[in-house]
């Protein structure tokens, strides 16, 4: 029997790098749900299609292949029309497009399934906005992953800064408060702790901590 651990959390709360590395430790198959909708994201910027549902939104959906793959590495590499475009999902620009186009009930239906079936054949630990409350409802563990906005944005920051970009940090802490404003007060599976989701708060604790934190409440409910 597979075990599905469901971690959500804001934007910028390290969901990504410290689900990744607790997977690794636990030997868990790691599923970043947010690079779909950034993916979708993508397709729809390439195409110029405002992220609003409607024909247009339903059509980019029916001519489109996301995929969900994984290298020599065990890293995930996420395609678009066969295209790995895990390096142009990553920008701030990307990231305000996944949280409009995640708002749009198609989108996420197109993308509900996918993320369904990976959990059924394989231990894994799967990050997003609902997947405790939306997509894996019934997952052994559930964790909430957290860390206050000016946390979360000086994190991003340093991680952009470090790629090369040029982008200042009073944008990215703007960025942060208007993606948890719309993920929160979106009609469509609102972000949301679940009823039984353990919170975890990052605000005081480096990566390595958090890391440990995360595992350890794996370990202790699996």
């Amino acid at each position: 029997m597979s075990i599905a651990v469901a971690i959500d959390g804001p934007a910028g709360a390290g969901k990504s790098t410290i689900s990744k590395s607790a997977a690794k430790e636990l030997g868990f198959i790691y599923v970043d749900t947010g690079a779909l909708y950034r993916t979708v994201g993508l397709a729809a910027s390439r195409r110029n299609i405002e992220p609003v549902a409607g024909e247009e939104v339903n059509n980019l959906l029916e001519s489109i292949k996301v995929e969900l793959t994984f290298n020599d590495k065990g890293e995930q590499v996420v395609l678009l029309d066969g295209e790995d475009v895990s390096a142009f999902i990553r920008t701030p620009e990307a990231s305000m497009m996944a949280s409009k186009i995640s708002a749009i009930p198609q989108v996420r239906a197109y993308l509900l399934d996918l993320q369904r079936n990976m959990a059924t054949t394989n231990n894994v630990i799967m990050d997003g906005r609902d997947i405790g409350t939306v997509v894996l409802p019934n997952a052994e563990v559930k964790i909430f992953l957290t860390a206050t906005p000016e946390a979360r944005a000086t994190r991003r920051y340093k991680e952009l800064v470090e790629k090369g970009m040029d982008v200042k940090y009073e944008d990215i802490l703007q960025d942060v408060i208007t993606r948890d404003y719309n993920d929160s007060h979106r009609e469509i599976a609102p972000l949301k702790q679940a009823d039984d989701a353990v919170l975890a708060d990052t605000t005081e604790i480096d990566l390595q901590g958090s890391i440990d934190l995360v595992v350890g409440i794996i370990k202790e409910r699996m």
